[in-house]
């Protein structure tokens, strides 16, 4: 389908030069991609904003410059809302570049949510046994912890976080050790590099969200 375009909405900042180019290495040539952030319209100052309550959902995310944010989910859904409703108004599909779970957002063209897609995966993939986590900070364990689960299936999880140097391959070893059979690394900032390092640290089969939805999302729109 020549002309075909993608939005990609991160909870961050756009434009995501840290993601999108490995989104674009697998969309064709003659797929355009639209970038959006739910940060987009606050500055260094005015971030403070949406850092997380005591008792909110946290996630964490990129601004334009590099720089790692702390988010609340409370404060960041009505800025992501509005950013979302007028990227749709631009393309054909959007991908949420987060793993988090966003049921409230409302969509009037198809919207790709990486959670969704990863956990369906992983059932099939993982009927019974241990899932690894690898997650980007401590806060969010219990969170992701419980949205993981699955009846028949044991879940860990690790932290080394993508936007700082971390021990990718010691926290995906750590998981092997307490009898993970499948790793996923539960963020879009992860990159090939750190799946490698997951890989050759623990010997075990790991998912890489940015590259997966975005093979998806090229079976969706092919020809």
């Amino acid at each position: 389908m020549p002309g075909r375009s993608v939005g990609v909405l991160t909870i961050g900042q756009s434009p995501r030069t840290d993601v999108t180019p490995s989104i674009e290495a697998i969309l064709e040539n003659s797929v355009s991609i639209v970038e959006s952030g739910g940060l987009d319209s606050l500055t260094h100052e005015t971030v403070r904003s949406v850092e997380p309550d005591e008792f909110d959902t946290t996630y964490i995310s990129r601004m334009r410059d590099g720089k790692s944010v702390k988010i609340g989910k409370t404060k960041l859904l009505p800025l992501l809302q509005a950013e979302l409703s007028a990227l749709e108004e631009t393309v054909d599909i959007v991908l949420m570049l987060c793993t988090g779970d966003f049921p409230t957002l409302k969509a009037k063209k198809p919207i790709v949510y990486p959670d969704k897609i990863l956990n369906h995966i992983v059932s099939a993939l993982l009927p019974s046994g241990s899932l690894g986590l690898i997650i980007p900070l401590e806060e969010q364990r219990e969170t992701l912890l419980s949205k993981w689960q699955q009846e028949e299936l044991r879940i860990f999880a690790e932290v080394a976080s993508p936007y700082e140097e971390s021990d990718i391959a010691g926290a995906a070893i750590a998981l092997r050790e307490q009898g993970a059979d499948l790793i996923v690394l539960d963020c879009m900032g992860y990159n090939e590099q750190h799946k490698s390092e997951a890989v050759k640290g623990s010997g075990l089969p790991v998912l890489l969200p940015r590259t997966l939805v975005a093979r998806i999302i090229a079976e969706y729109i092919a020809e």
